[in-house]
């Protein structure tokens, strides 16, 4: 699919799902705004891919930088047409009896308020465009309870409630938004739940993970038509019509 003239913004593009979506939706034509805390590996990738790219330094915790992050991707490209919501953390992983409450309030931070703030932040500018699209990458997390996972499994349910909010209150402007459950990637996060060896996920062989590039096909199908007719869902990557669609079959 074609992504020319157009352009997105990726949180959480300094590694994993965020990398692999920055270099798919550039080799589909798109210019891509690359936002990670870890403004020297957004920095790398964006040189790797060239002029069609920029780095964003940003914590999607802290709304102002991510209303900054839209106005340089709005200053650099002109527009802004996707919004890829992907930034994530695991960590803490513990029981909820034990679990260190400001670990678990930062976690809190970015995977569910970090999700707002792209929103809030990107919403308005796609509205008075007439349209855009937001996708927020979800997890089975969102709807099975782990052990050790108490924040994680609640982020990621709020994160696809609030995806399902945006849909409601932003079809009638033109707004695509859905969310995407990748399953286990083969990504940094992983290495931390095998790390921790608690609740069956830890336990998977390295081979049951899919490689992030899976995902990042995904996320630029659904950037167009033929996701259309999953507009206001959560879309699984263990769906086989669903890795049709996306041309992972």
């Amino acid at each position: 699919m074609s992504m020319q003239d157009k352009t997105v913004l990726i949180t959480g593009a300094s590694r994993g799902i965020g990398a692999a979506a920055a270099r798919e939706f550039a080799a589909a034509g798109a210019q891509v705004a690359l936002a990670a805390r870890n403004g020297e590996a957004v920095a790398a990738l964006a040189g790797e891919i060239g002029e069609q790219a920029i780095a964003i330094p940003c914590d999607v915790s802290r709304y102002w930088e991510v209303e900054g992050a839209v106005a340089a991707c709005l200053k650099a490209f002109g527009r802004l047409d996707a919004l890829i919501g992907n930034a994530g953390v695991i960590e803490p992983i513990a029981p909820l009896s034990a679990a260190d409450p400001g670990s678990w309030g930062q976690l809190i931070d970015v995977n569910l308020k970090g999700v707002f703030h792209g929103m809030r932040a990107a919403m308005p500018v796609m509205q008075e465009a007439g349209g855009g699209t937001i996708i927020t990458v979800s997890s089975g997390a969102a709807h099975h309870p782990l052990e050790g996972w108490s924040a994680y499994c609640g982020s990621k349910a709020g994160a696809a409630m609030l995806t399902r909010s945006a849909h409601l209150e932003g079809q009638a402007h033109g707004l695509r938004v859905m969310g995407l459950s990748p399953g286990t990637v083969a990504t940094d996060m992983q290495r931390t739940i095998r790390k921790s060896g608690v609740n069956p996920v830890s336990e998977l062989d390295w081979s049951e993970h899919i490689p992030p590039e899976w995902p990042a096909r995904a996320l630029l199908w659904m950037c167009g038509p033929g996701a259309d007719a999953h507009l206001g869902e959560e879309l699984s990557l263990r769906d086989p019509e669903i890795r049709a669609g996306a041309g992972l079959e």
